[in-house]
């Protein structure tokens, strides 16, 4: 909207814009209600293993945020690095199944294959979900990989898995 001519050799043009208001306390409502149907995010870790006691209690071994890779030759060659990834939430209000995705970034910031997982949540809104999984991930080079955590392609956290590579050299025997 613009003054018009005449309007603004009279004086002073006011225009008041209720759609506008009206649309942004609507977005304002909608981002709240997407907080209350949002589930929340209890751990998410990487580990040795996860161990699921007959009480249906977790019990997470060896947390993990960095591995030390050894090798002969100067560069890091393609290693495979064995851990369990575990990522739990509470449901909130969030009812029905919803689909959980892990997109791993090299340390050049490089997208890698993501892992993808169907969850299920019900009941109260205490109830949790974890999903656990063994991940044979290939590391390609030396630095911190991010790991990005979406639920229903919303990114909710991000993991940060450090790869340390130290050039083991050949051993010497002393007379």
């Amino acid at each position: 909207m613009s003054c018009e001519k005449d309007q603004i050799n009279e004086g002073p043009c006011l225009f008041l814009s209720l759609k506008a208001e009206a649309n942004l306390m609507a977005d304002e409502t909608k981002a709240e209600q997407k907080e209350i149907f949002r589930a929340h995010l209890a751990m998410a870790v990487f580990c040795e293993k996860v161990l699921r006691e007959t009480d249906n209690v977790l019990s997470v071994i060896r947390v993990i945020d960095r591995f030390n890779v050894f090798g002969a030759t100067p560069e890091m060659i393609p290693t495979v690095l064995q851990f369990t990834i575990l990522v739990s939430f509470k449901s909130g209000f969030l009812r029905g199944k919803q689909l959980l995705a892990i997109r791993p970034k090299s340390p050049n910031k490089e997208d890698l294959p993501q892992m993808a997982f169907p969850l299920l949540f019900e009941g109260d809104d205490d109830r949790g979900n974890a999903m656990v999984a063994q991940i044979n991930f290939v590391a390609t080079q030396e630095g911190l990989y991010w790991f990005d955590v979406h639920l229903n392609e919303e990114l909710v956290t991000r993991m940060p898995l450090r790869v340390a590579y130290q050039q083991a050299g050949p051993a010497t025997v002393q007379g």
